[in-house]
């Protein structure tokens, strides 16, 4: 348990598996990740047999459109790896050089202008 046991933790909370190897999720960690009745979860066991738990995102549900040309990009990328370039330095530069004084907060709603 070295890795969750040493991370910055900021809840623990146990359950128990019933005869059918089911399990409730606590109150408290359902609030912490703000988790919703038929939302999806997803589980990822580290070695060592710990399991991390995250709400399953699915930009299915977001943006159909999106999901769509994000598969379109990686077909292409499949049938054509010829055509994948690095980007040069004088590209990363003068992107660099676009967006220095640019504050951004990834966490902030997006307005109806945006």
């Amino acid at each position: 348990m070295q890795l969750i046991t040493t991370a910055g933790v900021s809840l623990r909370a146990t359950s128990k598996l019933t005869a059918r190897s089911q399990t409730t999720i606590p109150a408290s960690v359902r609030d912490a990740m703000n988790l919703q009745p038929g939302e999806n979860i997803e589980y990822a066991v580290l070695p060592g047999g710990q399991v991390l738990m995250s709400r399953q995102e699915s930009a299915s549900e977001d943006d159909p459109v999106i999901v769509d040309f994000l598969n379109f990009l990686a077909e292409d990328m499949r049938n054509n790896p010829a055509n994948l370039k690095p980007l040069d330095r004088t590209l990363i530069a003068r992107a660099a050089s676009l967006t220095t004084d640019v504050d951004v907060d990834l966490d902030a709603p997006l307005t109806d202008d945006e």
